[in-house]
């Protein structure tokens, strides 16, 4: 059973991840990379804080847990699209932009998911 909440949860966190992507682009022009970014950030900081509150506050099943971290979380958010936008700005001749765009996304994501932990450990 485990496998097909993990498999739910992903599919619908690809879908987020494609409408966010969609509204970036409708908003900021189709070669943006602000919808990955913000997309990773704010998956980022979803997983610390439910991680960490489902260790330490609720006693949710292992089935459900693994639903919204691996699968929704999971495909929500995704190393491999940044790492194609950042061949294809390299590819572009755009080295700075695709050095922010990856350094944002790592750095910040971290600094997302850390806050996520500490809003987590906050609240319970």
């Amino acid at each position: 059973m485990i496998w097909v909440l993990v498999a739910i949860g992903g599919a619908a966190g690809s879908v987020l991840r494609y409408a966010a992507n969609r509204l970036a682009a409708h908003y900021l022009g189709p070669d943006t990379v602000v919808g990955i970014f913000a997309v990773n950030i704010l998956g980022s900081f979803a997983l610390g804080f439910l991680a960490t509150a489902f260790m330490q506050r609720f006693s949710l099943p292992i089935e459900l847990r693994a639903m919204a971290t691996v699968g929704l979380l999971g495909g929500f958010t995704t190393f491999s699209t940044l790492a194609y936008d950042g061949v294809r700005l390299l590819s572009n001749g755009e080295y700075a932009r695709a050095g922010i765009s990856v350094a944002a996304n790592v750095i910040i994501g971290l600094a997302a998911a850390w806050l996520g932990v500490i809003a987590a450990r906050a609240t319970v």
